[in-house]
């Protein structure tokens, strides 16, 4: 009596599992967007919490880099583990709902479908057609698998190439004021419009294939101390400098405010798949978290270099505020989640945001 009722409970368990492992498949390679897949956050969010204990003995940025920098590969590899485990045990409850007994050999034959082995043969019609889908199943998840690695890897190549070039420019770590004076000293302010051109392009690229693949974000690249989130600080402050404070004779400052805009997006947009909240950094003076004192510093420094800039610094100050307080709060919490390397104006300041998400609901951020 038990196992009759038992019978049916197993078969919609099983056949539930095998759904919504499908469809995390689907969402997750298929899908060209970061939709709320229950099952990807959660291995997501488990692989990162047992990073976080061995985060715990780590002293210095360096010895953190070396242990993040296996975060996302892993994260990568433990997915179609899981998918795989989950299919597996889904269809073992189908045959044995189906008469396979005992549960070994429902093991047995659902393992040699979905590996195509075909050590087990099919008991029956019914069976032998249940066989065949977790056959389909198998193949078409590795296929998927082996398309997906090349264009994941193909969109993190595109997005290091402007890393790499910036340190040249910007210095290591990258500074937008270190930027702008070099640009300064050799005469090229005048390349700043094909400048904010290839990095609005940059910026509109990393929000379609960040937020289509947001394991992205957390790919570090091959120097220590280059990174995705303070390359994007350094050019969006930059940007935001030269809107605010330059003198419009040298200068188009229309074009680094469809930089700015195209940053601001990008990172919103983004941070959006993780539940960070929009709106100024909580707490900070004047709507920000970079100081007037710091400002003024960076004004004086590029007035130093050559630079021509506006005379009234209380209007430059007011249009800075109103620039940076469109990223800022997305830029800083980045810097913390992804951990980046110290850098001026953004991970040397960044917003505590460690967890990753576990639900598909907007929440309140964590603090």
């Amino acid at each position: 009596m038990v196992h009759a009722i038992l019978m049916p409970v197993v078969g919609l368990l099983s056949v539930a599992i095998v759904v919504l492992t499908a469809l995390s498949v689907v969402h997750t390679l298929v899908i060209p967007r970061g939709t709320a897949v229950l099952l990807t956050r959660w291995v997501m969010a488990a692989v990162r919490a047992v990073f976080d204990l061995r985060l715990r003995s780590a002293r210095t940025y360096r010895e953190r880099d070396r242990i993040l920098v296996l975060f996302a590969p892993v994260t990568l590899l433990a997915l179609p583990g899981v998918w795989l485990t989950l299919t597996l045990v889904g269809f073992a409850g189908l045959y044995w709902t189906l008469g396979v007994q005992p549960w070994q050999n429902a093991f047995l034959d659902s393992g040699s479908s979905l590996l195509t082995l075909g050590f087990h043969q099919p008991g029956g019609v019914v069976s032998g057609a249940v066989q065949f889908v977790e056959a389909s199943l198998g193949l078409g998840l590795l296929a998927l698998v082996v398309s997906y690695l090349p264009a994941l890897y193909g969109s993190y190549s595109r997005r290091e190439l402007l890393v790499t070039a910036l340190e040249a420019e910007a210095g290591s770590p990258p500074s937008a004021v270190g930027l702008l004076e070099r640009l300064l000293q050799a005469n090229g302010i005048a390349l700043l419009d094909e400048y904010w051109h290839d990095w609005t392009r940059w910026f509109n690229e990393i929000e379609e294939t960040h937020s289509s693949n947001p394991l992205l974000a957390f790919f570090r690249s091959p120097s220590p101390q280059r990174h995705w989130v303070t390359a994007a600080g350094a050019v969006l402050d930059a940007a935001a400098l030269v809107s605010s404070a330059f003198a419009a004779r040298d200068i188009q400052p229309s074009h680094a405010r469809l930089c700015l805009r195209a940053g601001s997006l990008a990172l919103q947009r983004i941070g959006d798949y993780f539940h960070m909240p929009r709106g100024p950094v909580p707490g900070s003076p004047g709507l920000i978290a970079v100081s007037r004192a710091e400002f003024d510093a960076a004004c004086d420094r590029l007035s130093a270099a050559g630079a021509r800039l506006r005379s009234d610094r209380d209007r430059c100050w007011l249009e800075f505020v109103g620039c940076r307080a469109g990223y800022e709060a997305a830029l800083l919490r980045f810097a913390s989640l992804t951990t980046a390397p110290p850098a001026p104006w953004s991970a040397d300041r960044p917003i505590p945001f460690h967890r990753l998400p576990i639900s598909g609901r907007h929440a309140e951020p964590w603090l």
